[in-house]
């Protein structure tokens, strides 16, 4: 047994929260969480980050796709609300007193670019991130879980964007440059949508399951208005 494997994850205060998101219905309904690349699937490759983390978390309205990894799943608590709903989902459904949240469409986020959001993390911030050619990059950012109340109200009586929600919040926002220093091509926040995408970044569609195969679909757990889910 290695000294990490005995002494517990990196951080153990943090959540990984991948956030599946809808179909992509650019790529004809595809779980996007199942594209490949080099053979691996892409929620695999985001799962790897989990090494350093203290526990992992899907998001999903839709689990069934993702049923043999066998991770703790929860759903939106408010539903309608994009991406922003995924992400406080997360937070509700974390029981640490951070959350990684990294979208399931982003193929190359590697350990080195969590590792700046991470070291970056103080007492005064409730949240951080990347800004990438002056746009803020929220789904492959830090929030502090202590944010889902706040964000919970403002989602149940408007819509705003998760970039409007980080403007409400104590957030620390790392530049450009922060990332090109360990990863000179920006391929940690790449993402893919569109056929072009796959084409450009060499990613591809995952195999058709065989005819007839039945469903393993399990239930999504509700996210619970405190922490302990699951």
């Amino acid at each position: 047994m290695s000294d990490r494997e005995r002494s517990g994850p990196e951080y153990a205060d943090v959540t990984l929260a991948v956030i599946a998101g809808g179909k992509g219905e650019r790529l004809g309904g595809v779980a996007k969480g199942l594209l490949e690349v080099e053979g691996r699937t892409v929620l695999e490759r985001v799962l790897e980050l989990g090494r350093v983390c203290g526990d992992v978390l899907l998001v999903a309205n839709e689990p069934g796709p993702y049923a043999r990894f066998h991770l703790r799943t929860v759903g939106d608590v408010v539903r309608g609300r994009g991406a922003p709903g995924g992400v406080h989902a997360a937070l509700v459904g974390a029981r640490t007193e951070w959350v990684l949240a990294v979208a399931c469409d982003m193929p190359f986020v590697s350990e080195a670019a969590v590792r700046v959001l991470l070291g970056a993390r103080t007492p005064e911030v409730d949240a951080v991130c990347f800004t990438i050619g002056g746009r803020v990059e929220p789904l492959l950012a830090l929030y502090r879980s202590a944010l889902s109340d706040e964000w919970g109200e403002a989602l149940k009586k408007e819509e705003p964007s998760l970039r409007a929600l980080l403007s409400r919040c104590r957030t620390k926002h790392l530049p450009e440059d922060a990332l090109r220093a360990v990863d000179a091509e920006l391929r940690a926040v790449v993402s893919v949508n569109t056929p072009e995408d796959l084409a450009r970044h060499g990613v591809s569609r995952p195999p058709s399951p065989p005819a007839n195969t039945p469903s393993n679909t399990p239930p999504t757990l509700p996210s619970p208005s405190g922490r302990g889910t699951g």
